[in-house]
Protein backbone atom coordinates (compact mmCIF):
# COMPACT_ATOMS: atom_id res chain seq x y z
CA UNK A 1 0.00 0.00 0.00
CA UNK A 2 0.66 3.46 -0.44
CA UNK A 3 2.85 5.40 2.20
CA UNK A 4 0.83 8.66 1.34
CA UNK A 5 -1.88 7.40 3.13
CA UNK A 6 -1.68 8.65 7.10
CA UNK A 7 -3.01 6.57 8.43
CA UNK A 8 -1.18 3.67 7.29
CA UNK A 9 2.26 5.70 8.13
CA UNK A 10 0.30 6.17 12.11
CA UNK A 11 -0.04 2.53 12.68
CA UNK A 12 2.35 -0.44 13.64
CA UNK A 13 3.54 -2.42 10.84
CA UNK A 14 2.10 -5.30 12.85
CA UNK A 15 -1.56 -4.07 12.73
CA UNK A 16 -0.91 -2.64 8.82
CA UNK A 17 0.31 -6.09 7.74
CA UNK A 18 -3.04 -7.65 9.83
CA UNK A 19 -5.28 -5.28 8.23
CA UNK A 20 -3.70 -6.51 4.44
CA UNK A 21 -3.88 -10.16 5.06
CA UNK A 22 -7.28 -10.10 6.51
CA UNK A 23 -8.51 -7.97 3.25
CA UNK A 24 -6.80 -10.15 1.06
CA UNK A 25 -8.04 -13.16 2.63
CA UNK A 26 -11.29 -12.11 1.97
CA UNK A 27 -10.69 -11.51 -1.89
CA UNK A 28 -9.39 -15.40 -2.06
CA UNK A 29 -12.85 -16.53 -0.09
CA UNK A 30 -15.10 -14.08 -2.57
CA UNK A 31 -12.57 -15.48 -5.46
CA UNK A 32 -13.37 -19.33 -4.44
CA UNK A 33 -17.54 -18.42 -3.44
CA UNK A 34 -18.05 -17.04 -7.18
CA UNK A 35 -19.51 -14.18 -8.82
CA UNK A 36 -22.26 -13.34 -6.08
CA UNK A 37 -19.91 -13.60 -3.52
CA UNK A 38 -17.62 -11.06 -4.96
CA UNK A 39 -20.85 -8.56 -5.48
CA UNK A 40 -22.31 -8.94 -2.36
CA UNK A 41 -18.67 -7.80 -0.50
CA UNK A 42 -18.16 -5.34 -3.17
CA UNK A 43 -21.59 -3.68 -1.91
CA UNK A 44 -20.63 -4.12 1.91
CA UNK A 45 -17.41 -1.90 1.58
CA UNK A 46 -19.36 0.34 -0.43
CA UNK A 47 -21.13 1.09 2.50
CA UNK A 48 -17.80 0.15 5.38
CA UNK A 49 -16.97 3.44 7.54
CA UNK A 50 -13.65 4.57 6.98
CA UNK A 51 -11.24 5.37 10.06
CA UNK A 52 -11.63 9.24 9.00
CA UNK A 53 -15.75 8.88 9.13
CA UNK A 54 -15.65 6.50 12.02
CA UNK A 55 -13.35 9.30 14.17
CA UNK A 56 -15.51 12.31 12.80
CA UNK A 57 -18.55 10.52 14.19
CA UNK A 58 -16.75 9.52 17.51
CA UNK A 59 -15.59 13.14 17.75
CA UNK A 60 -19.05 14.50 16.96
CA UNK A 61 -20.86 12.04 19.69
CA UNK A 62 -18.46 13.32 22.47
CA UNK A 63 -18.45 16.94 21.88
CA UNK A 64 -22.30 17.07 21.95
CA UNK A 65 -22.32 14.73 24.87
CA UNK A 66 -19.35 17.44 26.82
CA UNK A 67 -21.73 19.93 25.85
CA UNK A 68 -25.16 18.34 27.17
CA UNK A 69 -23.26 17.62 30.18
CA UNK A 70 -22.03 21.04 30.97
CA UNK A 71 -25.71 22.11 30.81
CA UNK A 72 -27.18 19.58 32.86
CA UNK A 73 -24.54 17.91 34.91
CA UNK A 74 -21.45 20.26 35.37
CA UNK A 75 -19.95 23.00 33.94
CA UNK A 76 -16.24 21.89 33.59
CA UNK A 77 -17.62 19.24 30.78
CA UNK A 78 -17.41 21.97 28.46
CA UNK A 79 -13.85 21.02 28.24
CA UNK A 80 -14.79 17.89 26.38
CA UNK A 81 -15.70 19.21 22.87
CA UNK A 82 -12.34 21.57 22.95
CA UNK A 83 -10.33 18.35 23.88
CA UNK A 84 -11.99 16.37 20.98
CA UNK A 85 -11.80 19.23 18.72
CA UNK A 86 -7.98 19.70 19.49
CA UNK A 87 -8.00 15.70 18.12
CA UNK A 88 -9.72 16.34 15.37
CA UNK A 89 -7.29 19.09 14.63
CA UNK A 90 -4.22 17.04 15.05
CA UNK A 91 -5.89 14.24 12.76
CA UNK A 92 -6.43 16.73 10.18
CA UNK A 93 -2.72 18.48 10.04
CA UNK A 94 -0.73 15.04 10.94
CA UNK A 95 -2.45 12.13 10.11
CA UNK A 96 -2.30 10.74 13.78
CA UNK A 97 -4.70 11.55 17.20
CA UNK A 98 -4.36 9.33 20.38
CA UNK A 99 -7.52 7.35 19.51
CA UNK A 100 -6.25 6.15 15.82
CA UNK A 101 -4.47 3.33 17.15
CA UNK A 102 -7.61 2.31 19.07
CA UNK A 103 -9.88 2.29 15.80
CA UNK A 104 -7.09 0.63 13.86
CA UNK A 105 -6.69 -2.19 16.39
CA UNK A 106 -10.57 -2.99 16.29
CA UNK A 107 -10.28 -2.96 12.32
CA UNK A 108 -11.49 0.30 10.80
CA UNK A 109 -9.37 0.83 7.78
CA UNK A 110 -8.67 3.87 5.25
CA UNK A 111 -10.46 4.50 2.29
CA UNK A 112 -7.61 3.81 0.43
CA UNK A 113 -7.43 0.40 1.78
CA UNK A 114 -11.12 -0.47 1.65
CA UNK A 115 -10.82 0.67 -2.35
CA UNK A 116 -7.50 -1.45 -2.82
CA UNK A 117 -9.99 -4.52 -1.76
CA UNK A 118 -12.86 -3.29 -3.93
CA UNK A 119 -10.96 -3.08 -6.65
CA UNK A 120 -9.41 -6.38 -6.85
CA UNK A 121 -13.15 -7.78 -6.20
CA UNK A 122 -13.32 -5.87 -9.27
CA UNK A 123 -10.74 -6.85 -11.45
CA UNK A 124 -11.83 -11.06 -10.04
CA UNK A 125 -15.32 -9.77 -11.67
CA UNK A 126 -13.73 -8.28 -14.44
CA UNK A 127 -14.61 -4.71 -14.96
CA UNK A 128 -10.97 -3.35 -15.66
CA UNK A 129 -10.21 -3.64 -19.10
CA UNK A 130 -6.57 -4.62 -19.82
CA UNK A 131 -5.98 -6.57 -16.33
CA UNK A 132 -7.26 -10.24 -17.09
CA UNK A 133 -7.35 -12.13 -14.10
CA UNK A 134 -9.02 -15.38 -12.13
CA UNK A 135 -6.48 -15.39 -9.78
CA UNK A 136 -7.06 -13.77 -6.30
CA UNK A 137 -3.48 -12.86 -5.36
CA UNK A 138 -2.65 -11.15 -8.90
CA UNK A 139 -5.78 -9.10 -8.32
CA UNK A 140 -4.61 -8.19 -4.74
CA UNK A 141 -1.39 -7.29 -6.14
CA UNK A 142 -2.26 -5.04 -8.98
CA UNK A 143 -5.13 -3.31 -6.60
CA UNK A 144 -2.28 -2.40 -4.48
CA UNK A 145 -0.14 -0.37 -6.87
Amino acid sequence: MSSHDPSRRSTSDEINAELDRDAAGRVRACAQAGPAALERRIQELDQEWDIDRTLMANASVLSLLGFAASRTVDRRWIALPGVVASFLLWHAIQGWCPPLPVFRKLGYRSRREIDTEKYALKALRGDFSGLTTDQPHQAWQAAKQ
